[in-house]
């Protein structure tokens, strides 16, 4: 399998929406999380979790509201605790910096349809198609990536199998919704990656 199938890359450029907080430990490492604010062309905001190794922060003036601009890796994992949504979605940072500029938010993922594609249709009568994206890293471990595709795309997805090979370009989205737990309605948040175009197959050489 060509080595682009495992690709990973996201470029975020927002706001600090809140200063940092500890995150976890690992391996002798503090990590903090970062709200980023993220505008949307519509005028919506997404808000998105960064989460960096403490000693990247060391030497940036962070400031509730300043630009923040963010290199990074999309990754996941299963919440086993109860609280909040099962799986928790956030970007791990390799670089971070204060440049100005225009807001970014693009995603450039590969891997592997791990789950069949769902079509289906709003309340408002446009299609969608819902994925699940496994994207390995490179030392054995996988991040499984909830997908959206949307109109002509999301026909193009819906026609794909588990275990095709997908690349994509994208963007990471944050969505509201409510959930009844235990006879009361908690407000939670989902991320998502919004599938913008649908990359050229390159993983099988030439016959």
């Amino acid at each position: 399998m060509h080595s682009s199938w495992n690709e990973n890359k996201i470029l975020l450029r927002g706001r600090l929406a809140q200063m940092p907080a500890p995150s976890h430990m690992n391996h002798g490492v503090a990590y903090d999380l970062l709200p980023l604010a993220v505008p949307r062309l519509s005028g919506a905001e997404d808000r998105l979790n960064i989460v960096a190794p403490r000693p990247m922060l060391e030497g940036l003036e962070l400031r509730e509201g300043a630009p923040l601009t963010v290199r990074g890796e999309v990754r996941t994992f299963n919440n086993r605790s109860g609280v909040g949504s099962r799986l928790v979605v956030s970007v791990f940072a390799r670089q971070l910096s204060l440049e100005e500029g225009p807001e970014e938010n693009r995603l450039e993922l590969s891997g592997v349809l791990c789950k069949a594609p769902v079509l289906r249709s709003t309340p408002l009568g446009r299609t969608i198609c819902d994925m699940i994206l496994a994207v390995n890293r490179r030392y054995g471990r996988s991040d499984y990536l909830p997908c959206i595709a949307w109109g002509s795309l999301a026909h193009r997805c819906a026609a794909m199998a588990v275990g095709d090979s997908l690349s994509l370009t994208g963007r990471l989205q944050s969505r509201q919704y409510t959930k009844l737990v235990e006879g009361a309605l908690q407000e939670r948040t989902a991320f998502e990656v919004s599938i913008m175009s649908l990359n050229p197959r390159q993983d099988q050489d030439p016959a």
